[in-house]
């Protein structure tokens, strides 16, 4: 999905109010409850906890083996999460969230190396955001578990053809300008 469903017929219906019109997240950020295409909400920064996110701390290229906690974090490059799984430690806050505002691209595992995004003390998958300026690759080798709303400027991919591997998703994955390609993933969007 890029933004826009362009379908025409057929008009909308109770169980897909909004096939043939502008795609909104229907569940935004809590400081953005107004519907907002998803371009205006990955432009404006807005994100829980922050309304319009400034920069924030600097986040390490590599997050392999490391534990963050709640904040906004921003690495103007490339960020992954391949030495080692990733843990966000809540402090035991169940409001704690975690922006990632990454310029460039996410990539999540290696080749034959599943890497995880770990919550911990009260961490929830639906107060983890990823803005990534370009694209997402998460576990191209399958498996693994990935916590947290990606919205990517371009495309992202888990998993890759004929990988048995079953990668979970905590979250949800929205490319703004190019497609999302799932192989052997689960999703589970995260009640809010």
């Amino acid at each position: 999905m890029n933004g826009v469903i362009d379908t025409g017929l057929p008009p909308p219906t109770i169980n897909c109010p909004l096939e043939g019109t502008t795609i909104h997240w229907a569940s935004p950020p809590r400081p953005c409850r107004k519907l907002k295409p998803l371009t205006t909400l990955f432009k404006c920064n807005c994100f829980p906890g922050t309304g319009t996110a400034p920069p924030g701390n600097t986040l390490a290229g590599e997050l392999g083996g490391l534990t963050i906690y709640p904040g906004v974090y921003t690495n103007h490059t490339t960020v992954g999460i391949t030495n080692g799984d990733l843990t966000l430690d809540a402090q035991g806050d169940p409001n704690a969230s975690w922006v990632f505002q990454i310029g460039s691209s996410l990539t999540v595992g290696l080749a034959g190396q599943p890497r995880n995004v770990i919550l911990a003390n009260g961490a929830k998958s639906g107060n983890i955001y990823w803005a990534v300026g370009s694209s997402a690759t998460i576990n191209g080798a399958g498996g693994g578990t990935f916590n947290g709303t990606i919205i990517s400027q371009a495309g992202i991919s888990v998993s890759t053809a004929g990988v048995a591997a079953v990668t979970t998703i905590n979250g949800r994955l929205l490319g703004l300008t190019a497609s999302t390609t799932l192989v052997n993933t689960v999703i589970n969007v995260p009640a809010q």
